[in-house]
């Protein structure tokens, strides 16, 4: 089974995503193979000022019964050109051999806990850096390379394709054929419910065939 994650990194809602993420891939390891994929979003995603920013992070800490609102202080408007900068130093790691999740969560917490500014390639940097044990000289040559600014559209441009426009979705699939997209949900339970029934398919058509074999055609 393969798990696709979708995401921006300096989206508020994969902000609150990354426990879930975290949590599939520890309850599936083994199970199903999992990978992340940047979904860059629009200069018109990305709100207008810091009011209508804090706005929109207190209804999400609410809706989510959080004791903890992000800090909406790393965020420098306007951008001309979205916000590209951590997701393009996040793939730049992946590249230079970290590919997991602990650069992008560090320059996500580095946001929304601490309020840096990581739409600055200098201070996105910096912190991925330091999170993934690279050297900054080679990391940020890398995240203005042609090659990860075309990775970058590409991806986004799969996003798209799947015909949804919320980050984080989610793409489950299996190996009889199956998928399940999720688009801007970030609990766990319906995820894990789907997962369970995709995987209980897989055994059941695994069994059957053991049983009786498919004729020959």
């Amino acid at each position: 089974m393969k798990i696709t994650y979708y995401l921006e990194v300096t989206s508020s809602w994969c902000f609150w995503a990354e426990p879930t993420w975290a949590e599939l891939k520890r309850r599936y390891a083994g199970r199903a193979a999992f990978q992340w994929k940047t979904a860059l979003m629009k200069a018109e995603d990305f709100p207008t000022s810091h009011a209508q920013y804090d706005w929109f992070l207190r209804r999400s800490a609410s809706v989510l019964r959080s004791d903890f609102v992000p800090d909406s202080r790393y965020y420098e408007w306007p951008l001309p050109s979205g916000y590209p900068a951590a997701s393009a130093v996040a793939e730049a790691a992946r590249d230079l051999g970290v590919a997991g999740d602990e650069v992008r969560g560090a320059l996500a917490q580095a946001a929304y806990r601490e309020g840096r500014p990581v739409g600055r390639l200098d201070v996105a940097v910096e912190i991925a850096a330091r999170a993934g044990g690279l050297d900054a000289a080679r990391l940020r040559e890398r995240a203005q390379s042609t090659e990860v600014a075309a990775r970058m559209q590409a991806t986004t441009a799969e996003f798209f394709a799947l015909g949804v426009s919320q980050r984080p979705t989610f793409v489950l699939e299996d190996a009889i054929g199956d998928r399940a997209v999720f688009s801007g949900l970030v609990r766990l339970e319906p995820l894990a419910a789907t997962i369970e029934a995709m995987l209980a398919d897989v055994a059941a058509y695994a069994e059957f065939g053991a049983r009786q074999p498919r004729p020959p055609a």
